[in-house]
């Protein structure tokens, strides 16, 4: 199977989820201007949606949409796997929260919107930011152990030092365990990316 991805775009989550569930798969990069593959194809005749994160199975069949590919990988891994009922929902809640309420803005501060309107939008996701700091009751965002909802919000964090967000310190541990964890050494690594300490 391969990833279609942009370097530190939010396929990124996908990417480390993947690594982390142990998974053997390609990687393609997509140039965000021209929307061309690696290998010079189009990427609209990949994904018809244009965008990544985009997973091709062996059988040619395609799944995207960063929470659907994140619930998936988790279903993958025992390591990664929530438990039935809430737990798995909890694990949607985060996703869906970090998905539409951090990612989906931050999409509209990078590449819609104008100087004027820019503060209200930055500061509308840096509450977000803040409201998930004031509930991290563990090393990661669901408790003890790191799950697919981390590997969203640490890209977010990152998107956020990209756009010096201001955010609370709380997030400074939370990024450093996750960026020891060898999986999210490796999708940097091959994306080509550092760490949010370099």
């Amino acid at each position: 199977m391969k990833l279609y991805y942009f370097a530190d775009g939010c396929s990124l989550a996908t990417h480390i989820a993947m690594r982390e569930a142990g998974m053997e798969f390609e990687i393609e990069e997509v140039d965000v201007q021209t929307r061309l593959t690696e290998s010079g194809r189009p990427f609209p005749e990949i994904n018809a949606k244009g965008y990544v994160p985009a997973l091709v199975f062996d059988d040619g069949s395609m799944l995207t949409e960063n929470v659907a590919l994140l619930d998936w990988a988790a279903q993958q891994s025992d390591a990664l796997r929530p438990g039935n009922g809430m737990p798995r929902t909890r694990q949607i809640e985060a996703l869906t929260f970090v998905s539409t309420e951090i990612h989906r803005p931050f999409l509209f501060l990078f590449f819609f919107l104008g100087e004027a309107e820019k503060p209200a939008v930055g500061g509308m996701i840096a509450g977000r930011f803040a409201h998930l700091a004031g509930r991290l009751a563990g090393d990661y965002l669901l408790g003890d152990d790191f799950s697919v909802a981390d590997a969203f919000l640490y890209v977010m964090l990152r998107w956020a030092k990209m756009s010096k967000m201001e955010i609370s310190d709380r997030f400074i541990p939370y990024v450093q365990r996750i960026e020891a964890r060898p999986a999210v050494q490796a999708a940097l690594r091959a994306e080509g990316l550092k760490t949010l300490g370099n």
